[in-house]
């Protein structure tokens, strides 16, 4: 006969599986700093998937050094703009901002996000001298994306680090209210992670939701619901217990992508026909290995790998095709 029993599906590290509260993933943790001062993170959003022709740079792989076909994520990268600095001050009970300075001339769209001052403030960075922590506050610009049916930019704020405080205030002064490219942050053959809010699902029973096995065809009534609820004592439903609920649209995070090409020209991995539910890709572009979380034209958060630890060499992967055929199904 065979085993009843089974290990629940899903981590329970993630409930309660409540709806996002915002489509904006954010960022909860950063990696160590390298030796230039530089913006650990960026903003893209997703066009789609395709497959491409890769030299398999993993080391312990059975087609290490071969020609494989992996596939590839596509995600669009517009340059994001640096609307302030921020300093940070580490106390017992963590990290606490203690001053700002803000760009003098900011896009017009961002008023629609938070009130802008319409006068040049004097700017004095004195107060950066006691910071611990230097983190620039950015925002996206959507205007420039065709297959993104917004204007209004996202605003997030990043983490600057690599060399001293000093060295960091000197790259925040030359970055502020200006725009900063993907090609400034991040290079071909780099480890990065992706956050992004996953695909919806709306409200799923618990078959779906958690992958319990369905009842006998004996039972009454039900085949699709829990065994049972749980114990007598307590005497109540616990979380524990797998039940019904909404499922997707979750922030997670896909952990060690390496970025296997950034370009400026989209139109030369835009398939014929565009991407499905996107178009063509007019801006930068950076092509990940494998998938990541969210829909089409979902924003992604990028940041540098916080978990990379295998001795994989830092250097640019060798890419010999890109698919660019028709993804309309035809």
């Amino acid at each position: 006969m065979a085993d009843i029993h089974h290990p629940r599906r899903g981590s329970m590290g993630f409930s309660p599986r409540k709806r996002c509260k915002a489509e904006t993933p954010h960022i909860k943790s950063w990696p160590e700093g390298r030796d230039q001062p530089k913006i650990q993170g960026f903003l893209g959003y997703k066009a789609g998937m395709t497959h491409a022709h890769v030299v398999d740079y993993r080391p312990t792989s059975t087609t290490s050094g071969r020609e494989v076909i992996m596939p590839v994520s596509i995600v669009e990268t517009p340059p994001i703009r640096i609307a302030a600095v921020r300093a940070y001050k580490k106390d017992i009970h963590g990290l606490h901002a203690f001053g700002e300075i803000w760009a003098d001339k900011l896009d017009v769209e961002l008023s629609q996000r938070l009130p802008l001052s319409k006068k040049d403030k004097k700017k004095n960075w004195d107060f950066t001298k006691d910071a611990d922590e230097i983190r620039v506050i950015v925002y996206t610009q959507p205007k420039l994306v065709t297959g993104i049916p917004k204007k209004k930019p996202e605003i997030r704020e990043f983490r600057i680090a690599g060399g001293s405080i000093e060295d960091q205030i000197k790259y925040a002064k030359e970055i502020l209210g200006k725009e900063v490219k993907i090609n400034d942050t991040l290079k071909e053959g780099d480890m990065i992670d992706t956050i992004a809010v996953t695909k919806g699902k709306g409200f799923q029973g618990r078959v779906k939701r958690w992958g319990l096995k369905l009842l006998s065809h004996k039972n009454s009534k039900h085949r699709r619901m829990v065994g049972t609820q749980g114990s007598w004592h307590p005497n109540w439903v616990q979380a524990t217990v797998p039940n019904d609920g909404q499922m997707g649209y979750h922030q997670r995070t896909e952990y060690n992508k390496r970025i296997l090409k950034i370009g400026e020209n989209g139109e030369e991995i835009t398939p014929s026909g565009g991407f499905p539910h996107y178009g063509v890709i007019r801006n930068s572009y950076i092509i990940l290995h494998g998938s990541i979380p969210g829909p089409t034209k979902r924003l992604i958060s990028i940041r540098d790998a916080v978990r990379y630890q295998r001795g994989v060499k830092v250097e640019k992967p060798e890419v010999t095709y890109i698919s660019t055929t028709s993804k309309q199904g035809v």
